[in-house]
């Protein structure tokens, strides 16, 4: 595999958050569970009816490109692509071909070729032990973005990161949920391989990739698929493949299509896009948000984080924001900046896991006040609480609610710093542990951190464990 040349392009499509789908006044409404409910004659096709422009749909894809920093077509018009498939009511899909709303821009040092509207297709539904095929068309219809990468991705990881960073954009503009779970962002490979470093292999697409991890699979999969098959002096045909999740493996479906194959040419019942004109899409910069990669890097310059709490509060906005809140008052203190994002993205993090089947996006479960956990984190600052207690305090809060100092006095949990009560616990511990004690009097410095375990038993954890040290140390000089 490493005399060959992989050359990657991806495909990616989104469901755009708007009220109503592409063309038609139909709910767009993709959590919608009953079939067929969220149609109306213009999205089936009757005859008769035409199609309107959702502007909100082409506002969501210019803004995608000023974040790309692509080039926003002044002219734009929508074409029909044609094929026959039962999931496209009209014979035809409107979409965009010669005239994209943006061309060019990077992401995630990735090219871009393009970004153009289009309206999604009906949802097939196949059932066990019946061979008819079952047809849902509230999708169908719904404003859908493609974005299309040039061919210049080199491995599977370098496609995977593409794809979240794309689906972290879309959050962050609000222009899609982009779940992958849900169908709402949909990745299809274009995958091909050569020795020579002039000349693209014959290229393979691989689509609807649910997951970041099946992209990467797949990809990994289909590369060492077509050089094995040219070591072995075997052809590879330009076709369209499926993945499979259970196997790991890519199968074939069709042979590619080509752009001839659609007969594109221009949808005769929408007008023509002359966006310099609609005052809604003029000066978009000044409507774009802090972006993922701004973000990323004001996280680590202005708080110092480690990458993974970056990472982390960068995937999740409320999450983020909740940091923000708890350290406002601190932006000074690096100590308990660090305190705090330990305790958010490890003990907080854990809890949240615990209760809740999102994996991303889970901590609008979070009924903690931000003023309340910050008492929590300064009473773990000065001592007055244990790490463990803190861990402690957090659990109730979070299951509970309630003041931390509150839950640290019911709970037994202030730690203990009265030097005389705590030279007298010392005294008997030593007494008890003759032995160890005189060990670390002889030099061995592991024994003192025995004598400082016994001591928090025996004070069932509310000994300040510094202060008990200290002690310690002061007995056995």
């Amino acid at each position: 595999m490493s005399e060959y040349i992989p050359t990657i392009g991806l495909e990616i499509h989104a469901e755009l958050k708007t009220k109503t789908k592409m063309f038609c006044n139909s709910a767009n409404d993709a959590e919608e569970k009953r079939p067929n409910v969220n149609i109306c004659p213009v999205c089936m096709a009757h005859p008769g009816t035409l199609p309107v422009i959702n502007k909100q749909a082409v506002l969501h894809v210019l803004r995608v490109g000023t974040a790309l920093s692509g080039t926003l077509a002044d002219f734009s018009e929508f074409d029909r692509k044609n094929y026959f498939y039962p999931d496209i009511p009209k014979g035809f899909q409107i979409s965009q071909y010669k005239y994209p709303l943006v061309s060019g821009g990077k992401l995630n040092g990735v090219d871009i070729t393009r970004v153009h509207l289009e309206e999604d297709t009906a949802k097939s539904f196949h059932f066990n032990g019946r061979s008819d095929t079952f047809l849902d068309f509230n999708r169908a219809g719904m404003p859908l973005m493609e974005l299309v990468t040039e061919p210049v991705i080199k491995d599977s990881k370098q496609a995977a990161d593409f794809a979240k960073e794309l689906q972290l954009l879309l959050r962050y503009l609000g222009a899609s949920e982009a779940n992958m779970d849900k169908g709402q962002m949909r990745v299809e490979a274009n995958i091909s391989v050569s020795k020579d470093p002039n000349k693209f292999g014959t290229k393979v697409e691989v689509k609807n990739l649910n997951s970041f991890k099946s992209v990467a699979r797949a990809i990994d999969y289909e590369l060492k698929r077509q050089a094995e098959a040219l070591d072995k002096g075997e052809v590879i045909l330009q076709e369209t493949r499926g993945f499979d999740e259970n196997t790991g493996k890519t199968f074939a479906q069709r042979l590619k299509e080509t752009s001839q194959d659609y007969r594109y040419f221009p949808e005769p019942d929408l007008p023509k896009l002359k966006l310099s004109e609609v005052p809604e899409f003029q000066n978009l910069k000044a409507t774009m948000p802090e972006l993922p990669w701004e973000k990323r890097k004001r996280l680590s310059e202005k708080f110092g984080l480690r990458e993974e709490a970056v990472d982390l509060f960068v995937i999740d906005l409320v999450m983020s924001d909740f940091f923000e809140a708890v350290v406002k008052e601190h932006l000074n203190d690096k100590e308990f900046v660090s305190l705090t994002s330990n305790y958010i993205t490890s003990d907080l993090a854990s809890l949240v896991k615990a209760v809740s089947d999102e994996v991303e996006l889970g901590y609008e479960k979070i009924s903690i006040k931000p003023h309340d956990f910050e008492a929590l984190m300064v009473m773990t600052q000065k001592g007055d609480v244990s790490s463990r207690g803190a861990k402690d305090i957090l659990a109730v809060m979070f299951k509970e609610g309630g003041e931390p100092d509150i839950i640290a006095e019911v709970k037994g949990l202030i730690q203990k710093s009265n030097e005389d009560e705590l030279k007298v616990m010392a005294s008997e511990i030593i007494k008890e542990n003759e032995k160890v004690a005189a060990e670390f009097k002889a030099g061995k410095e592991a024994s003192l951190q025995f004598l400082v375990g016994q001591a928090m038993k025996k004070s069932k954890g509310s000994a300040n464990p510094k202060l008990v040290a200290e002690v310690f140390r002061e007995l056995l000089k």
